[in-house]
């Protein structure tokens, strides 16, 4: 049976006959899905349609601008996505977007639009595009001091519920020993006063989930499910945390420690006029010109950016620095000055980024104010030309915006800890991506919640009946005149390991070993399989740490004392790639001692350690963020089974996947069914399929929307 297909296209809420789209009485629709495909296992958005063709009619050249003619002002945008939505047989089937990507004409008029509809679960790469975790400016709110009392508070107890301060250092190396008195040496005895590690040499971390409540509260169409992220009581997740860690060493370089710079965040607008060409978001300055886009008879744009400094008359003549930085690629410092006095004026001309998100941090070796209403200001001038033929102007449209500080603002000495400045260099999308590949995650769209799981909680939703899967037998559909069983191997081997393997101790495993620091090799029962002979490589993009808990030197006891050695195998200062850990926090435990610039010590017992296993006690949890089975580092020198966390990543996360894959009796069937559109419209990707009384998983499968002609891939499997 024909099925009714309806496609609507527009950024609207509710879809009218308006934005219905004119389509050919023979128009075939294929619908590609999958979740996770054994022939790529790294792809995890991709539910997507193949390109398919409209009429050139009068009403869909109205809803595509007549694309065709190029001579339109402020027409059809064919490089964003459109909202989009279909239907079957009236009922709602998919949204998704649509991409128009070129029109066919015969005889020089119009004939055909060619679009391609993808469903919802590419929305997360279209809307983050190439942000980077430091535009996440909804992480300001937990910006803080960095100083001797603050530090020494996060090393202890968490802040605001998602910053601590872990044992890492970034140059220097502990040591404990109870007969020494040296620097780094964290034993604390009264008379010893070289003892400790300064506090500049550790920073700040940042809970995960903060960062995936920044995203959503950021980007309003991104709403993740609490199946996995939003959960408090995953813990193998929630209690996961990244490293604040930029820029090698300190967070500001010794020479520049008399320089401390201060956010200015405190403004509003002074004045403006339409069309706006600026905001201020979350306290930087967004530009957003607005006009119509660039076409080639010569529309031409300026715009001038001015900052204006202009200390109080009692500060005028005290020395201070500016730096401005543009947030949204990824903190790059776009001007400033050293050293000045007076009044300053920095003019950018044209040269800012349109979308950039200015920041601007003053700094003073004492103290200098600026007066409320306009001590600090930014100026923003926008002029567009319009033009119908050019040289000859029908338009000039100028725009300015002023933005002036609210109050008095006076630079203080304590550092501070900007999120959105110290967060390591990483787009968000591929921070999502590593998230996905570490812990094998899928993700759907169900009800504009993106549903996010592990694949076999996936699997799981298959429905059931007293514990049983219940299948779908779709015998009475086959075409029986074809059909294909080839090999569901595609790879010899499967290789997991992370990008970043070169801190000082994790180079050293690697080279005693011959084998990378928290990596594993898989292939069934370890046998070397050479039909294919292509390896696959799943690599997560962050920093692996080997840790190092230490013994006190005089008497080889253990102590309580875990840290991280952030340093190249030189023993040099290293960016590295973000590091991913987990803390735990060690309450009474062994003395050590931190300094501050001035050799005061003081003495803790409580402290967050970094940790590749989530609890120091298998018995507790198994759980670690390694591929294979390794000694465990807070226990390598201990009677307890130190190899006892065997809750890997890829046992937990990956082991029955590609064991089914790599299962000798394991073959990828591919056959055609013609489906009523009862099976067809409600079938899911966690569902069973049953042929001749054989079970099947659905690798893939793609549906011709109006026919109801499926292919599948299927991998057979036991219920």
């Amino acid at each position: 049976m024909q099925q009714k297909l309806v496609l609507y296209i527009g950024n609207v809420s509710v879809y009218t006959e308006d934005e219905r789209v004119d389509q050919f009485k023979d128009e075939s629709v294929s619908f590609t899905q999958t979740i996770q495909n054994v022939k790529d296992l790294k792809k995890i958005f991709t539910e997507f349609t193949k390109t398919f063709a409209l009429p050139a009619s009068k009403k869909n050249n109205k809803i595509f601008d007549h694309y065709y003619n190029y001579d339109i002002v402020n027409g059809f945008d064919a490089r964003v996505k459109v909202n989009a939505s279909l239907e079957l047989n009236d009922i709602p089937f998919k949204k998704g977007k649509i991409a128009l990507t070129g029109v066919d004409l015969k005889n020089n008029v119009p004939h055909t639009y060619k679009i391609t509809f993808y469903g919802n679960t590419v929305n997360l790469k279209d809307i983050l595009g190439d942000d980077q975790l430091s535009n996440l400016t909804e992480l300001s709110i937990l910006d803080t001091d960095y100083n001797y009392s603050t530090v020494l508070a996060a090393m202890q107890n968490e802040y605001l519920g998602n910053l601590i301060v872990p044992l890492i250092t970034h140059t220097d190396r502990a040591t404990y020993d109870s007969a020494s008195n040296v620097y780094g040496n964290l034993y604390y005895a009264p008379a010893n006063n070289q003892n400790g590690l300064k506090f500049t040499q550790f920073k700040y971390a940042l809970r995960l989930q903060a960062i995936i409540s920044a995203i959503e509260l950021q980007y309003p169409d991104i709403t993740f499910s609490d199946d996995f992220f939003n959960d408090t009581s995953n813990t193998d997740f929630y209690n996961l945390y990244m490293w604040l860690h930029r820029k090698k060493g300190e967070i500001a370089a010794e020479e520049q420690v008399e320089r401390v710079y201060n956010t200015f965040t405190d403004w509003y607008e002074s004045f403006g006029n339409n069309p706006r060409n600026s905001i201020i978001q979350d306290g930087y300055l967004r530009l957003q010109l607005n006009y119509p886009q660039e076409i080639p008879n010569g529309n031409t744009y300026f715009r001038e950016v001015i900052l204006t400094l202009t200390p109080t008359l009692l500060t005028s003549n005290v020395p201070y620095s500016v730096k401005v930085f543009n947030l949204a690629n990824g903190s790059e410092e776009v001007g400033g000055f050293v050293e000045q006095t007076g009044r300053q004026i920095i003019n950018f001309g044209d040269d800012l980024n349109n979308m950039g998100l200015y920041a601007v941090q003053i700094a003073c070796a004492s103290t200098i104010e600026f007066a409320a209403n306009g001590g600090i200001e930014w100026y923003v001038k926008s002029i567009a030309i319009i033009y119908n033929t050019f040289p000859n102007p029908i338009q000039t449209i100028t725009s300015i915006y002023i933005y002036k500080n609210v109050s008095a603002f006076t630079t203080n000495l304590d550092i501070e800890f900007n999120i959105l400045e110290q967060i390591p260099k990483m787009k968000i999308i591929d921070f999502l991506t590593g998230v996905f590949q570490m812990f094998n995650l899928t993700a759907y769209v169900e009800d504009d919640i993106i549903v996010v799981q592990p694949l076999d909680e996936f699997y799981d939703k298959a429905p059931t009946l007293q514990g049983q899967v219940i299948p779908i037998n779709i015998d009475e559909y086959l075409d029986v005149t074809k059909s294909a069983v080839d090999i569901a191997l595609p790879f010899s081997k499967v290789n997991f390991t992370y990008k970043g393997v070169k801190t000082f101790l994790a180079q050293q495993f690697n080279q005693l070993n011959n084998k990378v620091w928290g990596s594993s090799s898989y292939s069934l029962g370890g046998n070397v399989y050479d039909t294919p002979s292509t390896e696959y490589k799943i690599e997560i993009p962050f920093e692996h740490v080997m840790y190092e808990r230490l013994v006190n030197q005089n008497d080889g006891l253990n102590t309580d004392i875990q840290y991280g050695y952030f340093v190249d195998d030189n023993q040099e200062s290293y960016i590295g790639e973000p590091l991913i850990f987990y803390k735990y926090r060690i309450a009474s435990g062994t003395n050590i001692t931190i300094r501050d610039l001035a050799g005061n010590r003081t003495v803790i017992n409580n402290y967050h350690i970094p940790m590749n296993s989530k609890d120091i006690d298998s018995s507790t949890s198994k759980v670690n963020i390694h591929f294979d089975n390794y000694v465990n580092e807070y226990l390598a020198n201990s009677a307890t089974d130190s190899v006892a966390f065997t809750d890997t990543l890829f046992q937990t996360q990956y082991s029955n996947y590609i064991n089914e894959v790599f299962n000798p009796a394991r073959r990828l069937t591919k056959v055609t069914a013609y489906l009523p559109y009862k099976i067809f419209s409600s079938l899911q990707l966690y569902d069973r399929i049953e042929i001749g009384q054989k079970y099947y998983k659905i690798n893939s499968m793609t549906t011709n929307l109006t026919t109801g002609k499926t292919e599948f891939e299927l991998l057979n499997t036991d219920l």
